[in-house]
């Protein structure tokens, strides 16, 4: 990997990394939709015109905006809010390590949904790694513990819906032939109409106008969500999807660094172990998953 690529995956691991961050801080001043649909709009006004400026082709279609809407609804409405509902009672640092979790998400949901079979005893351990790691996160044994909350399971519930949204883009928006950039582009814009509908019956709290909460939306959109995708593509399409998806293990590692230096955030020895296993598990399920498709 090139310096500038190092660098571009370093500033995209604390931009996503972050994100838990910024939600816990715009919660001060905005209800979960509320911030979900600016997020959304401020991403898409940052990539509709780089979409505009490089000419790239519309998907054409009933059926591939169909596909759109829904991806929108799994990957972006659902599980944007669902983090902002988690962390109006959990700590950011938890919500970012429960997204860690996503990749077990989707080698479950891809086995049960058919696309993905090819189970090896490496895989397979790293599924059980990670079931492990997400229970000692959890430590349902303690009787206060805030992640075994309808908060922490609403941020389980997002991770869980991005690991369907990952197979069901997979399936049915992928090697279609349309830009990368596009399709991120018109998800956002997808995503955003959804909010805009859902609004007017949940986002109608009061705004308290605080300016950390302001700044947190406008970072959280324009660049956590906007500018990081630009960084993910161009990451994918100069290293691979392999190499750029090794920020998924960095950015647990951020959130939890962030919550506790900037928002002091306890940081329990279970979190800590039950990370570990989860990266570990993901690490081995990827590994498997690589085999598998070489042998």
């Amino acid at each position: 990997m090139s310096r500038a690529n190092v660098g571009r995956l370093a500033l995209l691991a604390l931009l996503w990394g972050s994100s838990f961050l910024w939600i816990k801080l715009a919660l001060r001043g905005f209800s979960p939709v509320q911030l979900v649909f600016l997020r959304l709009l401020l991403g898409f006004a940052v990539l509709a015109p780089i979409v505009l400026l490089r000419r790239l082709p519309m998907p054409r279609g009933l059926a591939i905006w169909g596909h759109l809407f829904v991806a929108a609804l799994i990957a972006n409405a659902v599980p944007y809010v669902l983090f902002g509902i988690g962390e109006q009672t959990v700590d950011s640092n938890v919500a970012g390590v429960l997204n860690a979790t996503t990749p077990l998400w989707t080698v479950v949901v891809a086995y049960l949904a058919g696309t993905d079979r090819a189970v090896t005893a490496m895989r397979a351990a790293g599924i059980a790694l990670g079931f492990l790691g997400t229970v000692l996160i959890f430590s349902p044994w303690e009787t206060a513990g805030e992640i075994a909350s309808p908060g922490g399971l609403a941020c389980l519930g997002a991770a869980a819906c991005y690991g369907v949204s990952y197979v069901y883009m997979g399936r049915f928006l992928a090697g279609r032939g349309i830009a990368p950039l596009m399709l991120s582009a018109g998800q956002l814009g997808a995503a955003t109409v959804l909010l805009s509908l859902a609004l007017p019956f949940f986002g109608s709290q009061t705004i308290t106008w605080r300016a950390d909460a302001v700044v947190s939306v406008a970072i959280l959109g324009a660049l956590g969500t906007g500018m990081a995708y630009v960084l993910n593509y161009r990451l994918i399409a100069d290293e691979g999807p392999t190499a750029a998806s090794v920020v998924t293990y960095l950015l647990p590692v951020v959130a939890i660094v962030l919550g506790s230096v900037f928002l002091s955030e306890t940081l329990t020895v279970a979190m800590v172990g039950g990370t570990v296993l989860v990266l570990l598990g993901v690490l081995l399920t990827q590994r498997g998953k690589q085999r598998a498709h070489h042998g």
